[in-house]
């Protein structure tokens, strides 16, 4: 790496120095320009005061306004988003498929409709948070195999649960041991109340 020699040499970055047209980049350039068509000009906006030269003393502005001062709203505060969702750890869902940990509470949706289901599940999970329960088990049941409109909870439940209506009450789910339900069932881990 070379040093300068003097400090009138050091180049500063981002700055260049200016160099001279050859004939062969003047030619170039002229040829280049004479293609060029011009853009439909846009009426100019007036300057609302002309440029001050370096002898005029800046206008102070007035004392007094004469419009009203509008108050200015603080900004609403944002809420933080919520976090992700996170799976079980292996050891969680290994000790609730062995009986190791307790299934706190159950919610059984067999042969509901998606409204009625979806408000108890909503229900359901605002209890079983208040309660501080830790994990429940929401039974959809599985639907006949080959059948399009059967099983429809077993599709819906889990997208409801990342809604963010249930994301304030819920930290992730999966689905169920065999046990207790296996593909027909999800274990859901309930988020603690805060206080």
């Amino acid at each position: 790496m070379k040093r300068p020699t003097a400090s009138h040499d050091v180049e500063v970055p981002g700055h260049r120095r200016k160099r001279a047209l050859s004939e062969d980049d003047r030619a170039l350039w002229q040829m280049v320009a004479r293609q060029v068509k011009p853009l439909k000009k846009k009426p100019r906006i007036p300057k609302l005061h002309p440029p001050m030269s370096a002898a005029e003393p800046a206008p102070t502005p007035p004392s007094v306004t004469s419009r009203p001062v509008s108050t200015l709203q603080a900004p609403k505060p944002v809420k933080p988003a919520m976090p992700p969702l996170v799976p079980l750890g292996r050891r969680e869902r290994s000790r609730l498929s062995r009986g190791r940990s307790e299934i706190d509470a159950r919610l059984d949706l067999h042969g509901m409709t998606q409204s009625r289901a979806h408000q108890a599940l909503h229900l359901f999970l605002q209890r079983a948070h208040s309660e501080g329960h830790t994990f429940v088990l929401i039974i959809t049941g599985k639907g006949a195999a080959g059948d399009s409109e059967r099983g429809v909870l077993r599709r819906q439940v889990p997208h409801w649960l990342s809604l963010p209506e249930f994301r304030g009450l819920v930290v992730g789910f999966e689905e169920a041991n065999i046990g207790h339900g296996g593909a027909g069932a999800l274990y859901v881990r309930i988020r603690r109340a805060r206080g």
